[in-house]
């Protein structure tokens, strides 16, 4: 199955010091050899965000260039609206980018890997797939 890659786990792998033996690494770079990670445009631009030097955006942008971007619809939105209107109503708040990375999910059937406990929460009241370290499988 493929993985939608939050941006938590993506700035995971980009900082300095990022570890070799990290397990969070370790599992994107497992996820990226076998081409099953999926990006989407708020992703890639909440990653892009903030580079302090040219350089280094450029470089980044690179990289990041390796990976397209899925197609985000209006019903995705829509969607994503709900969503956070389901948690709210339970008392659950989260970012819009985290329910457009639900709504976008749940339509293509991805998990998703983040390391961010408020997906945890989500999922109590909407569909979320959350993909679990080292099982290469669902969560």
């Amino acid at each position: 199955m493929k993985v939608l890659v939050d941006t938590c786990v993506w700035s995971q792998l980009l900082r300095k010091a990022a570890k070799e033996n990290d397990p969070i690494v370790l599992e994107l770079n497992e996820l990226i050899k076998e081409y099953r990670v999926q990006m989407i445009g708020p992703i890639r631009q909440e990653l892009l965000s903030g580079i302090k030097t040219n350089k280094q955006f450029l470089l980044l942008k690179k990289h990041l260039r390796s990976f397209s971007d899925l197609e985000i619809k209006t019903e995705d939105y829509e969607t994503a609206a709900q969503m956070s209107n389901a948690c709210r109503r339970k008392g659950v708040q989260g970012s819009h980018i985290d329910f457009l990375i639900c709504a976008v999910a749940d339509r293509y059937d991805l998990a998703i890997f983040t390391i961010d406990a408020d997906f945890e929460l989500y999922r109590r009241y909407i569909p979320v797939k959350l993909y679990k370290l080292g099982k290469r499988a669902l969560g």
